[in-house]
């Protein structure tokens, strides 16, 4: 027996909600169809929840089921023992093969969990070397999985590393079994019927994306301490939110757990200034208190009270890395922001309140977008970059107006929650 779970009842009921975990990331995450493939990538220790996900996975009909597992441990042997010029490279022969897969029919699984800290001590060069190597090699697949092309989903497995840096005062075992009882909760596997809970959710997450589809706003105006921001929105754009359909034919929820709806910002009309109101967690390095000024879509000015050297790195990823991909509203309320934690995950952390993210946008967000040429896109405002970083803007301090396209300003959040 596990030695977190203090009797047999405790292990028993764990393993019933890691089932039903794995069958809500087979079933309400993936859609999965009878007769496709998956291809799934997880930590070593999420193994326990990989193993039931393969299971319901092949219970749904899944034809085939390959897993391709990370190890924390060979990750920190490169950055210490390998060559310098060996953090140029990536594995371009294995994103290629998952591109692959992908045209084919094959649906996309991530189970994450790594240590957020795991790279802190290394060289941050050659960590932004890799991360930049990586990023261009895994360009084929993300282009299908950020365009929508198959269907696709994110779920989380409580590590002992993760867990300890959420928990950090608790010993190892009891982090960890809080850290899952959290992930528990805001997957709603805890509820009597998690399938069903999903549906409503989806259900309320699909009508606030058809009420901002409506209005069709030119803008989202953010404002608060240290926040004055005007985003501008892509022509054409069209907000998501909760359940979607993969170009496949496939509903899928990209992401689980979510509370967001969210939509593409134009490259070019992003102006002001912003301030975080979360800590970014990102490649091992937390970065605090992050201030930018934007202006004609472009970052100009960029500061943080921690992790500053390495947030400057990511903005010269390439010319889109200081710019808008995505825009996303959250209720401050959301039942992630109401448990208090900071996750130091993005899955999770986008969804306790709104956000942006640098980077890459996605086509899906634009109305006929997975038909259109890169350059299309780029004429409707969508941005292109190697990365795509979510970083938080929300709280219970900050207002958002939606801006008509004849430029009156209508409410539609204060004090961090939707005016109606």
């Amino acid at each position: 027996m596990n030695e977190q779970f203090r009797s047999p009842s405790d292990a028993e009921a764990h393993a019933g909600l890691l089932d039903r975990l794995a069958e809500v990331a087979v079933r309400v995450g993936l859609g999965l169809k009878p007769g496709q493939e998956v291809i799934m990538t997880a930590p070593l220790d999420a193994v326990p929840l990989v193993r039931r996900i393969t299971e319901h996975a092949y219970r749904a009909g899944a034809s085939l089921v390959t897993t391709i597992f990370s190890d924390e441990e060979a990750t920190l042997m490169r950055f210490r023992h390998g060559r310098d010029e060996s953090f140029d490279a990536a594995s371009a022969w294995l994103y290629e093969g998952m591109a692959a897969a992908y045209r084919n029919g094959a649906a996309r699984l991530a189970v994450v969990g790594e240590d957020p800290s795991l790279l802190a001590k290394e060289d941050p060069e050659k960590v932004s070397r890799a991360n930049r190597a990586r990023s261009k090699a895994y360009m084929p697949a993300l282009n299908l999985i950020a365009g929508f092309d198959t269907n696709w989903t994110i779920v989380s497995a409580a590590t002992p590393s993760w867990a300890k840096t959420v928990f950090p005062d608790d010993p190892e075992d009891m982090a960890v079994a809080k850290l899952w009882s959290a992930i528990f909760s805001a997957s709603r596997v805890d509820t009597p019927d998690p399938i069903a809970a999903w549906e409503k959710h989806n259900a309320g997450l699909q009508a606030r994306t058809r009420m901002l589809n409506e209005k069709n706003y030119a803008a989202l105006h953010f404002s608060g301490p240290g926040t004055d921001l005007r985003v501008g929105l892509a022509d054409g754009h069209e907000w998501n939110g909760g359940s979607a359909k993969a170009k496949n034919g496939i509903v899928c929820n990209a992401n689980i757990p979510t509370e967001e709806v969210f939509t593409t910002p134009h490259k070019d009309r992003v102006d002001g200034y912003v301030t975080s109101t979360k800590p970014l967690s990102y490649n091992g390095t937390l970065i605090q208190d992050i201030q930018v000024k934007f202006e004609s879509g472009r970052i100009v000015e960029a500061k943080a009270r921690t992790g500053e050297a390495v947030l400057a790195k990511v903005l010269d990823t390439d010319e889109g890395a200081r710019r808008l991909g995505e825009v996303a509203l959250v209720p401050f309320s959301s039942p992630i922001s109401q448990s208090g934690l900071l996750f130091f995950n993005t899955l999770f952390d986008e969804n306790a309140s709104s956000h942006i993210a640098l980077g890459q946008a996605y086509s899906k967000c634009i109305r006929e977008g997975g038909s259109m040429s890169e350059e299309e896109l780029a004429s409707r405002g969508a941005n292109k970059s190697l990365i795509h970083i979510d970083w938080m803007i929300g709280s219970d301090q900050v207002d958002v107006d939606g801006i008509t396209q004849d430029g009156r300003a209508e409410p539609l959040m204060r004090g961090g929650e939707w005016v109606a």
